[in-house]
């Protein structure tokens, strides 16, 4: 219970940081002697210091005989920071308790077997699931080269994500719309379809205090994206990706001096190949990323198996109208059984809205 106790303090550290760490994971660690913490610190942002090296530079000398309490399998390569096996090994800690290995090829295991080379215990799997969660999307990134996906919707009880005039302000309440503040700020992009940057001209920010700036990413086939859209505003990189035959288009031209293109390969059914999409956003290191709508273009990711998590609001309403506007567009399956089925799912309140959490 002791190690759960101060692992659960470790995790509950680099919470704190979720989703400002990328393209690093998240991580808190806790140095404890005689049954007492004696110093803590979790990773920040992307070439600050490690948790560990700052959790030990607070402990100094104390650190000596000590045991370190870590979310993630320390690390064992030089990057923007120095490897933290080298300052756990120089500290003195007598025991490292792990939560889980980090699936990084450059550590994968390596940290764990030279620390036990210079002597020091290693305990593992402690809160395993729990850490794993926290850093999924990091897991996910590093081992496939993608980011982790998640799909947000706001519809009514009949689906509806507009009235068929395109009305959608707003379907859902106040507090899911604050919710979904709070997932923005946890992702390191926002992706859209341009029928919803045509249609809405969102400006896709992070209206927090503790706002974050984020990559806006729009799937554009053929280029139709308005060089005035307010989603170039607030923006820290836009993202606009199309289909290779665009190449001499006279509009790239212009949408060159306000984002970046990337040309990717179409399906044999014309569609954009969003899994090459996919890998080519996380050469920019996008770990994660959200996706906003619209119908088509979440039917698409579903289309291709690319979603990893979903949160789907459902306000009390019901729209109506054959000619609205879904959630799920496309042409969907021909048959129920090839429908795509969630194996797990949460739900809760939030205002007057019913919130579906869905992953495979």
């Amino acid at each position: 219970m002791t190690d759960k106790k101060y692992m659960k303090m470790a995790l509950e550290l680099a919470i704190r940081s979720a989703g400002f760490t990328s393209p690093n994971p998240a991580v808190g660690a806790i140095v404890v002697k005689n049954n007492r913490v004696i110093s803590s610190a979790f990773h920040r942002r992307a070439g600050f210091p490690h948790a560990e090296a700052k959790a030990l530079k607070k402990a100094g000398k104390r650190a000596m005989g000590a045991r370190l309490y870590v979310n993630l399998e320390p690390c064992v390569h030089f990057g923007r920071t120095p490897p933290c096996c080298d300052t756990i090994i120089k500290s003195g800690i007598k025991e490292t308790v792990i939560a889980v290995k980090d699936p990084n090829p450059l550590n994968n295991g390596k940290g764990i077997r030279k620390l036990k080379k210079a002597g020091i215990k290693v305990v593992m799997g402690i809160l395993k699931e729990e850490a794993a969660d926290l850093n999924k999307t990091f897991f996910k990134f590093i081992t496939k080269r993608m980011p982790y996906v998640f799909v947000k919707i706001a519809q009514s009880l009949d689906g509806k994500i507009a009235t068929s005039t395109g009305d959608s302000k707003w379907i859902t309440s106040e507090k899911s719309r604050y919710y979904v503040q709070k997932l923005r700020r946890k992702v390191d992009g926002l992706l859209v379809g341009v029928k919803t940057i045509i249609r809405d001209n969102p400006r896709l920010t992070c209206r927090l205090k503790k706002k974050k700036v984020m990559t806006k990413i729009i799937i554009d086939p053929n280029l139709r994206t308005p060089p005035r859209a307010k989603i170039f505003k607030e923006a820290k990189k836009v993202i606009i990706v199309t289909k290779r035959t665009n190449k001499f288009r006279p509009e790239k031209k212009i949408l060159e001096k306000k984002a970046e293109i990337i040309e990717v390969n179409c399906h044999k059914n014309g569609k954009l190949n969003l899994r090459q999409a996919l890998k080519e956003i996380a050469k920019h290191d996008i770990v994660s990323l959200m996706v906003e709508g619209g119908g088509e273009t979440v039917s698409s990711f579903i289309r291709e198996g690319l979603v990893d998590e979903m949160f789907l609001f459902i306000a009390p309403k019901i729209i109506g109208g054959r000619c609205a506007p879904t959630s799920v567009e496309g042409n969907g399956v021909a048959r129920v059984k090839d429908a795509l089925c969630f194996e797990k799912f949460e739900f809760e309140k939030v205002g007057r809205d019913l919130l579906l959490k869905l992953k495979y």
